[in-house]
């Protein structure tokens, strides 16, 4: 089998050319060539402006023998993790070569990927490297070596160009939206023939999509507490934090101005709006991250237990004096203290007296950063809803904090009654 892995949203003339090219291997043995197809949302976590269906009878028109779709993933998951359980997706089903485009030649691109893989590094490839992503797909199909003692052969195109401009369907996209939906002289010189037929099929009888649940996502942000949103995946507390103060949302540019003030971009905000809208809890990807590690499939540096050894580690050297970003550049290349994490812990709470009468051990709390930047917890009881900061020492505090940021670490916080008084007990889910 000859596999690619795409959009196609929608197909054009850049895309003809790496089926060509898949064609070329697969007819000299008679194999098939197969599109990995991303259906739900795009592999930069948008939703699609042409339907699966549609996008599925393009890629059969160009010359695929058959379609495979790729959903659940780009709503749950950035590319370090996609990518590796795409590939193995594709060992697993027989596929031998893959093709791909890139403006950068093979040898830098496999010399990039080497030296990532032995680095054991597949999540933090530099973002000013050129086709990024495609590196990590080289770095990724050699770490899975080692589980299926196989690799996918790559081959490498250049990127389709018409009149020195690079051809992408963010364009095509766009360009189709400002005109209404009609296609333009300039937009279908883009276009093969049989995509330009399809797609005219697909507006004529209005099944473009590419619109998100804008009423669901503002009441989401509108309405849900800190600790709701917080319980997302993909939210940090600096962006709880701008929602809450970007509050009433009407519109996405709204919303995205907000994502931008906590620091997120492009590709995370997408991500993080595509979570809100699916309502996407920090538990549910969790476990489905659990679910590949398990299968060895996710890459050492990503696995959940790595996620939270790195926080255990930078609040250790962070309590000792040493900036966070040095921290974690001393992580990275191996270093250790030498003592597991802490998966559970307690702290204290400020109560007042008649909030202590309505407490008993059990009852469960929704850990949440006030507007101060504070740790806190809202518990509610059977008459009340109590909010309070909680008391942890300073090394706790990072480490919970960094947690808290981890985007999919899912923290329960549960009330626990000791010698002392009330304490709230917090520990990572499922664990």
């Amino acid at each position: 089998m000859i596999g690619i892995s795409a959009d196609f949203d929608p197909l054009h003339i850049g895309h003809v050319k790496l089926i060509r090219k898949a064609r070329e291997l697969a007819d000299k043995n008679s194999e098939e060539v197969v599109i990995y197809l991303n259906k739900g949302y795009s592999a930069n976590h948008a939703p699609f402006f042409v339907g699966y269906d549609a996008r599925s009878r393009m890629a059969i028109e160009a010359g695929a023998d058959r379609v495979i779709p790729i959903e659940g993933l780009h709503h749950r998951l950035t590319l370090a993790y996609t990518v590796p359980i795409r590939i193995a997706m594709m060992i697993e089903d027989g596929v031998v070569d893959y093709v791909d485009a890139a403006d950068v030649s093979t040898d830098k691109i496999e010399k990039y990927a080497s030296s990532f893989a032995r680095q054991g590094i597949f999540s933090g490839i530099p973002r000013n490297l050129p086709n990024r992503n495609v590196i990590r797909w080289f770095a990724v199909n050699e770490f899975l070596y080692a589980k299926y003692k196989k690799k996918l052969k790559f081959h490498i195109i250049p990127e389709y160009r018409l009149d020195e401009e690079e051809i992408s369907g963010r364009y095509i996209r766009k360009e189709l939206i400002h005109n209404h939906l009609n296609i333009s002289e300039n937009i279908s010189r883009l276009l093969p023939e049989s995509t330009l037929k399809i797609l005219e099929e697909e507006i004529d009888n209005s099944r473009i999509q590419g619109r998100r649940d804008l009423e669901i996502i503002t009441y989401r942000l509108n309405k849900y507490s800190r600790s709701n949103l917080l319980d997302i995946a993909h939210m940090n507390a600096n962006a709880v934090d701008a929602i809450i103060k970007g509050r009433s949302y009407q519109n996405e540019d709204q919303v995205w101005a907000s994502f931008r003030m906590a620091g997120y971009g492009p590709v995370l905000t997408r991500l993080a709006i595509s979570a809100i809208e699916q309502d996407v809890k920090r538990e549910e990807v969790y476990k489905l991250i659990q679910h590949y590690q398990k299968q060895g499939i996710i890459p050492p540096d990503q696995t959940v237990d790595k996620v939270i050894e790195r926080a255990w580690f930078v609040a250790s050297k962070v309590s000792d004096g040493i900036s966070s970003s040095d921290a974690h550049k001393m992580f990275r290349k191996g270093k250790s203290i030498g003592k597991k994490p802490l998966y559970s812990f307690d702290g204290g709470m400020y109560l007042r007296s008649f909030e202590v009468d309505s407490l008993k051990t059990g009852v469960e709390g929704s850990l949440y950063v006030d507007k101060h930047g504070k740790l806190s917890c809202v518990i509610r009881t059977e008459d009340r809803k109590i909010k309070t900061p909680l008391k942890l020492p300073a090394k706790l505090a990072t480490y919970l904090r960094f947690l808290v940021d981890s985007h999919f670490i899912p923290l329960k916080a549960q009330i626990i009654e000791k010698k002392q008084g009330f304490r709230i007990r917090i520990s990572i889910k499922n664990t």
